[in-house]
């Protein structure tokens, strides 16, 4: 990682940027974040309608796309006093002091204690013929993924995890994200054996005919986090859901696991 100042996109703004290792995930480019638009239906949308409805946010849960603001278990360049449990790891204040960057490491799991969830991590990029490929809907239990082609969850930039609502047999992995509430944590588990420690800022939902994709796409100048899954109304003739749920976060701070 560079010691340097970034420089921070503007609202929305989806960079080409490069990242300085080799093999780094880097920003979604416009062009990606246009094929994860245009694949919505298709990734977490394949399922029939269950008999049970997924829980749908509302307004008091919109909250913000920003960064999180300091709280208890911040680092101390975002909380005087607070001790970083992870010591090995390199981490940087941003410009502006109030974030943090942990060092590029494969996400291996998630759990989200307030909606249930623990899942081990996929790793999922691009079929062959440039679409997104998606969890299987046939995975018992049903996981979420990572998509490659953003960065590891930790790393400063918007990183993508993805999840199905339900499938043809019930609930799936991200049934209750629409349950999520500003505060609530995610813990992701890294190849390296850190845990990388989020809190949701905000939880929307979106038209897939209107989808803001450099809202939620767009890079970021501090480690943050999109959980993505189908939600709003079924189209019996298409088979799909017509909006997408979208739960904002960002770091807040990292341990070791277990």
């Amino acid at each position: 990682m560079s010691g340097h100042r970034r420089q921070r996109p503007g609202p929305g703004q989806v960079t080409g940027r490069r990242r300085e290792s080799g093999n780094k995930p880097g920003p979604i480019t416009a062009a990606v974040a246009a094929l994860l638009v245009a694949a919505g239906g298709a990734t977490m949308g394949f399922a029939l309608a269950a008999q049970q409805h997924a829980p749908q946010p509302g307004p008091a849960q919109a909250g913000t796309t920003g960064p999180a603001s300091p709280g208890p278990g911040a680092p101390p360049d975002q909380k005087g006093g607070s001790a970083h449990s992870a010591a090995p790891r390199q981490h940087r204040p941003s410009s502006g002091g109030r974030a943090f960057e942990l060092a590029s490491s494969r996400p291996v799991s998630l759990t989200i204690p307030a909606i249930g969830v623990n899942s081990r991590l996929l790793a999922l990029g691009l079929n062959p013929d440039g679409t997104i490929q998606v969890p299987p809907l046939t995975a018992k239990p049903s996981l979420a993924a990572w998509f490659t082609g953003s960065p590891t969850p930790g790393e400063d930039g918007t990183s993508v995890i993805e999840g199905h609502v339900d499938s043809y047999k019930g609930p799936s992995v991200f049934f209750r994200l629409g349950d999520l509430r500003p505060g609530d944590i995610v813990n992701v588990t890294l190849a390296d054996g850190v845990v990388a420690v989020f809190r949701i800022t905000g939880v929307r939902q979106y038209p897939k005919d209107n989808f803001p994709a450099l809202t939620v796409y767009g890079d970021t100048s501090y480690p943050s986090l999109r959980l993505i899954t189908c939600g709003g109304v079924f189209d019996y003739a298409t088979r799909h859901y017509l909006s997408n749920t979208v739960a904002f976060a960002s770091l807040v701070s990292s341990r070791h696991a277990g």
